[in-house]
């Protein structure tokens, strides 16, 4: 029986879901999710939850936030003057942009508030400081 290890090349079903239930994701009906385990392809703690794991093995792991997207930090985010942003792109509340930074750095923002003079942005992922759960299933390991 094959157990699941870094390095591995490997194929997963999952659903991914909120701590209410709510799914965000899902490859049930799909092509399974392949990645190298270890490699940091995937977040940390989705690599821990199918290292380990044999072919045809389900579970349901839970990820905590610092393990998943990072908790979220308000450093990453910044109200500016609305102005600041040309004219010709959309400003609406939970809008993505994208930010030019020095060195020609691009960063994706969200539009998190918004009122006739400022614009918060915030650059954290759209899932930092939530922890996830996974069911997983194992289809092959490569």
């Amino acid at each position: 029986m094959s157990i699941a290890k870094t390095g591995d090349h490997v194929a997963v079903h999952y659903t991914g879901k909120h701590t209410d239930g709510s799914v965000f994701d899902s490859s049930v009906g799909n092509s399974p999710l392949e990645f190298q385990l270890g490699s940091g392809m995937v977040i940390k703690g989705f690599d821990d939850g199918v290292t380990g794991m044999t072919i045809g093995e389900k579970k349901t792991i839970t990820i905590p936030a610092a393990e998943a997207y990072g908790e979220h930090s308000p450093e990453n985010t910044v109200t500016i003057e609305r102005n600041q942003i040309p004219a010709h792109i959309p400003v609406e509340l939970g809008v993505t942009l994208n930010m030019h930074q020095e060195g020609g750095h691009v960063i994706e923002v969200t539009v998190t508030d918004l009122s006739d003079t400022h614009v918060t942005l915030d650059a954290n992922h759209p899932m930092a400081g939530k922890d996830l759960t996974f069911e997983l299933e194992l289809v092959a390991i490569k």
